[in-house]
This record gives structure tokens, sequence and C-alpha cells, in this order.
């Protein structure tokens, strides 16, 4: 287990429940997405989308609804945050409307001054990888999304998706 794991076991009671209440709301994405992942790829494909946010649980948890502009095709997608207060940690599950049956692992992980990350060990192609969310948030109406994947247990990683949020 790495060290970015045991500081989310080790947590101590703390709120951070109002982590992603600026992230209520709708949005106008523009994403940067390698068009191949894991494959020494530079070549990125740019496209938009629209997410719009709620909040749940009475503000412990949130979801939103995607639609993705892809070079390929549009569709849908969605993704539920809740927050476990005894532990410190938020969980973010990803479904693909292209695949209604298939939820992806959770990453978890939490906010430390005013960035969010949060990671899972999953696999891709079917090799082992260890995944990594970045929230950061450089001002209320222009929050910026990043996964990365790792295939060395995160010492190295390919970052392969940006979101840029616009607020609309």
């Amino acid at each position: 287990m790495n060290s970015a794991n045991n500081s989310i076991n080790n947590a101590t009671h703390f709120s951070g429940v109002g982590d992603f209440d600026f992230f209520i709301g709708n949005w106008q994405v523009k994403h940067r997405r390698l068009k191949e992942r894991l494959a020494n790829c530079d070549e990125w494909l740019e496209f938009s989308g629209h997410t719009s946010v709620i909040s749940i649980l009475g503000g412990a948890g949130n979801m939103d609804d995607n639609l993705l502009d892809m070079p390929g095709g549009t569709y849908r997608a969605a993704t539920l945050r809740s927050y476990d207060a005894d532990k410190g940690i938020w969980s973010i599950w990803w479904l693909d409307g292209r695949y209604p049956t298939h939820l992806d692992v959770p990453m978890q992980g939490r906010f430390e001054n005013g960035t969010g990350e949060f990671y899972a060990d999953d696999t891709f192609a079917g090799q082992a990888i260890r995944v990594r969310f970045l929230w950061s948030i450089p001002s209320a109406d222009q929050p910026r999304w990043e996964q990365a994947f790792s295939v060395d247990g995160g010492i190295t990683w390919e970052t392969n998706w940006v979101m840029d949020f616009r607020r609309k």
C-alpha cells in the first residue's frame, strides 16, 4: 500500500462534507484526452461537453450527468460521490452510459490545501494500474479535473484526460 493510501486510511475525524460544493450547478466542459492511453502517445483529442451537478444525501454527496461530444460520437455518463465523515474521505464512482452494467471501482481521497487527490487500483486493457484523479480550483467558476494512470504503483504517471469546466 502506498503512502497516499496510508494517509487515507489513517484519516482523523474532520469535516470535508462541503468539499465539492463549488461543483454544484451547470457547466460547459472542454475535454482533452490522449488518443491512446499507456501507448507512448502524445496526440490529444479535444472535444466539448456539458455537466450538470446536484447535491444529494443532505450535502454529504453529489452526482452529475455528463454529455460528452467525442469525435467518434456523443455519449452520456454519470458520477456519484459520497463523503464518509468517519474516515474523512470521499468515494467517487463513474458510470459510462455505453456500458450501463459496469460501475468503475471507487476512487477514494480528499481535498487538502485546495487540491483533491483520489486514488484506486484498477485494470486497463488487462493490465493492473493505479488511477489518480486531481481536482484543482484556480477559481470558483473554472475548476479542473485530471486523470492519470500509473503502471508502476504510482512512481510515474501518465496524465491522459483533462477537463476544464466553465460555469454556464
